[in-house]
């Protein structure tokens, strides 16, 4: 979709508050839980950082090939000759939506999280099970887990990567989209108490849900 892989990792990016105030919590946490050793060496905490991302931006660009396997097909069911440029409106609209989200106007698109609450009701105990991490495979899968817990700026995204085109594209958009979480996500990790504290500041909230909605309308100004 005309929207682009570029709309994807900003969006990832703009999000990044967002990711703060949750998988930055998440990650904090999954920090001082590991063991101490770890923790005191830079370099074997940032592995395991990487291992607990790599994990979870796997499971976002599984998500996204199966969103976009099907969005193929609603694509031509829809209609073979509007079907697309349809899909970039409805794109656009919950990108915009998203902006909306971040900025704090819009509270109500956290409901799309309940979407992916039966799938996480089962794999949150088998996350559990793998705490606490104490290896770097238990980091990977516990990632792999992560990845699927609701999310509505994740579960907005895939439905964005249901009008690419198919399974290539709709991975690869979730891909960028996860690698634009990955700045705040691993920072948290490290700086957890002050990335917070810049997190909670609703003027920065307000400038990146700004920022996402200025991109999304002109993605379609550009496009349509």
């Amino acid at each position: 979709m005309d929207i682009g892989f570029l709309g994807a990792f900003l969006m990832g990016l703009f999000g990044a508050l967002h990711c703060v105030g949750m998988c930055g919590s998440i990650m904090g946490v999954l920090t001082f839980s590991l063991p101490q050793e770890i923790r005191q060496r830079p370099g074997h905490l940032l592995g395991y950082l990487g291992y607990y991302s790599f994990g979870r931006i796997l499971s976002y660009t599984l998500a996204g090939s199966l969103a976009g396997t099907f969005g193929s097909g609603l694509l031509l069911s829809i209609s073979p000759r509007y079907g697309h440029s349809i899909l970039l409106l409805l794109a656009t609209i919950l990108m915009v939506a998203v902006g909306f989200y971040l900025a704090g106007w819009f509270p109500g698109l956290a409901h799309i999280e309940r979407v992916g609450a039966p799938v996480w009701r089962k794999l949150e105990p088998v996350g559990r099970k793998l705490l606490p991490v104490k290896s770097p495979l238990q980091a990977l899968l516990y990632g792999l887990i992560w990845g699927w817990l609701p999310c509505g700026l994740v579960y907005s995204a895939l439905f964005i990567a249901l009008g690419q085109g198919g399974a290539l594209e709709g991975g690869v958009f979730m891909l960028l989209f996860g690698l634009g979480t990955l700045p705040a996500v691993v920072t948290t990790g490290v700086f957890a108490d002050q990335i917070m504290r810049f997190a909670r500041n609703p003027r920065m909230r307000i400038i990146a849900g700004i920022a996402l909605i200025v991109f999304a309308l002109a993605g379609l100004v550009i496009n349509w």
